[in-house]
This record gives C-alpha cells, sequence and structure tokens, in this order.
C-alpha cells in the first residue's frame, strides 16, 4: 500500500514540476526581457564591453586558457588582481546595484565579451571564461535577441533553486552584437 502511495505521489507531482519549469523559463525570459529593455544596455556597460573587445582583439586560445586558470588560482585568496580588475570597475557596481534592488530574486549578474570573458560582475564567478558554455554559445553567436535560459538547478551554496537567463548584448548605438548576459534568478521568486 505504501508502495502504491509513493508512486501515485510522485506521478501527480512530476506534471506539476514540469509545469513550474515551463512557468520559471517563461518567466525567466520575460525578466531577460526587462533587463535589456533597462539597465543592460547602459552606457557604461557597453562602454566597458566595447573597450575589453578591442583590447582582447589578439588573444589566442591560449592567452585565454592562461587568463581563465589565473582567474580560478585567485578564488579565495586575498590578492586577486584578475578578478579584481573585472569586479571593481563601476559596472560592477551597477551589477550589484541591481542585485540588491532585487529583493533576492537576482542571485547573480555577469557580463562577457566577444570572446566570453567577464566584462563585469556583481560578484566572482567560478572561471574567467564562459565561452565554452551554453550560458555564451547559444547567445552571442546566435545574434541579436538570442536567449538561453538553463534548467533549474539546485544550488547547494546557496540552498535554493536557480535557474540562469542569458541573452546577447547589443550595443544601442549600431546594433552590434557585443557581448553577453547571464542573470542568475532565485527560481522559487519567480
Amino acid at each position: 500500500m505504501r508502495r502504491l502511495a509513493a508512486i501515485l505521489l510522485c506521478t501527480c507531482a512530476l506534471p506539476a514540476f514540469a509545469t513550474d519549469t515551463g512557468d520559471a523559463d517563461a518567466k525567466a525570459r520575460a525578466y531577460a526581457a526587462q533587463a535589456l529593455a533597462s539597465w543592460a544596455a547602459d552606457p557604461a556597460i557597453i562602454a566597458a564591453v566595447r573597450e575589453q573587445n578591442t583590447r582582447h582583439t589578439a588573444l589566442t586560445q591560449a592567452d585565454i586558457d592562461q587568463l581563465d586558470q589565473a582567474w580560478m588560482a585567485e578564488l579565495g585568496k586575498s590578492v586577486q588582481p584578475t578578478i579584481s580588475s573585472v569586479l571593481t570597475i563601476p559596472p560592477s557596481d551597477l551589477l550589484r546595484a541591481q542585485v540588491e534592488a532585487s529583493a533576492g530574486l537576482m542571485t547573480e549578474v555577469f557580463v562577457m565579451d566577444s570572446l566570453g570573458l567577464n566584462v563585469a560582475a556583481s560578484a566572482a564567478t567560478s572561471d574567467y571564461w564562459q565561452g565554452d558554455e551554453a550560458k555564451f554559445n547559444e547567445t552571442y553567436p546566435k545574434g541579436a535577441g538570442a536567449i538561453h535560459v538553463s534548467d533549474v538547478e539546485f544550488d547547494e551554496s546557496a540552498q535554493i533553486y536557480q535557474i540562469q537567463v542569458s541573452f546577447s548584448l547589443t550595443d544601442p548605438a549600431d546594433g552590434a552584437v557585443i557581448g553577453a548576459v547571464t542573470v542568475g534568478l532565485n527560481a522559487e521568486q519567480l
């Protein structure tokens, strides 16, 4: 009898979770549209991405890998020159303000250049190069208006269910795709 009850409970709960996941996806996409219409196109963010794209035009994959390794080696250390170069710029202050103003809805936000390297971030990410991940590969190379929504996943460190929505970033001046943005959202608040 207990086994039957457990099977029925699981069977009934699965459609509800699927609906909630679909609902979270739709809400995450709506949030991305709102972000694009407001803070993501802030002139300071656009200028920082443009400047980094220019500075990084000659980077090789070996250079990118070296920067990524330096970033990861600095995590948790008192001296973090690579990480600090991203977290201490005015666009990162703007991103932190967005996270704080969201009342717990946003868990993180970071902006990437045309190579998938972090330009600005609300907090340190686990790595510097996002170019090998769907958050970048499903947005920047796909062009203007591209959006990628991750699966809802449980974040052990934060003890919440999160979803990441990523979108290509265009320069409002000429419509050129210059990078990508990823926003982590508390799926329980969507």
